[in-house]
């Protein structure tokens, strides 16, 4: 899976390089941005120690093939994931705030995209985190802001991000132009990577029920090829499966799901169609006011 993530951003990336024009330069960046949240999904099975068999092999491929290279801290985003694991959909989940806001209105979801999609949020999250790097806020701050940057898959440490981000600048040099780390790195981490990170974060718990029942207080969203393309990587949709045994690993997450239906669980699942079914309880349908 790691080698498809990265063979599918070189594809992207070599796909421009043949043949440069505005649509190849949108593919790539669709494509890389997607990928990146592919890095992001790799790193959560990681950080739960289901990635990799071999345990100093798990914590390696997390933390510095998949997580550096995002800007994540593995280790930062472990300890207020299974944070949210043990306490979701209750007053002391983390993630509360990702799904508090829903259902919203139509205007305010587009909001929302229109700030991932030109680099707003994206830009704010990395300014954030250079500033909790450098010990700029305060103790209460620095907590509120790490909790926050393990939520968007970031971290306060970037020594590793650092040094991750010039090898690939460097590759990308090499193979291509020196704007191409930019192009195809930067850009899609602070713009598409932030809009598909928020569609997956709005399927995953907004609009569940505040109970402790892992039936209904997440979401698995069945997601078709172009889904699983840029929004939902390495069976990241089948989310239900993930919270009832967080150990499972993603590949094994639609066999865990057809077996919960084969046992005659299926009624009592949270279950959603599609992402577009998704959005729009959660505001598309809402309105503009």
């Amino acid at each position: 899976m790691i080698l498809h993530c990265y063979g599918m951003i070189a594809l992207a990336v070599a796909f421009y390089s043949i043949w440069p024009n505005p649509i190849s330069f949108l593919v790539a960046v669709v494509v890389v941005g997607s990928r990146q949240l592919g890095l992001a999904i790799l790193m959560h099975d990681a950080a739960h120690r289901a990635l990799f068999r071999t345990g100093w092999v798990n914590e390696f491929a997390g933390m510095w093939i998949c997580g550096n290279p995002i800007l994540a801290d593995m280790a930062a985003y472990r300890h207020y994931h299974l944070t949210h694991h043990r306490f979701t959909q209750s007053d002391k989940d983390p993630d509360l705030s990702l799904s508090q806001p829903f259902p919203t209105t139509r205007a305010s979801l587009i909001r929302k995209f229109l700030r991932d999609l030109t680099g707003r949020t994206g830009f704010r999250q990395i300014s954030a985190q250079i500033a909790l790097s450098l010990k700029l806020a305060g103790d209460a701050d620095a907590v509120e802001e790490a909790a926050k940057q393990a939520q968007a898959f970031k971290g306060g440490g970037l020594r590793g991000a650092l040094l991750t981000n010039l090898v690939i600048f460097a590759l990308m040099w090499v193979f291509g132009a020196w704007w191409y780390w930019f192009a195809f790195w930067l850009l899609p981490l602070i713009t598409w990577f932030q809009m598909v990170l928020r569609i997956r974060n709005i399927a995953e718990h907004a609009l569940t029920e505040f109970s402790d029942d892992p039936f209904r207080n997440v979401r698995t969203t069945k997601a078709n090829w172009l889904a699983r393309a840029i929004v939902a990587p390495y069976w990241v949709n089948y989310h239900l499966e993930h919270h009832m045994v967080m150990h499972v690993p993603c590949w094994n997450l639609k066999k865990m799901h057809d077996l919960l239906v084969k046992k005659g669980l299926g009624g009592r699942m949270n279950v959603a169609p599609n992402y577009r079914s998704v959005l729009s309880a959660a505001g598309w349908k809402n309105g503009t006011a």
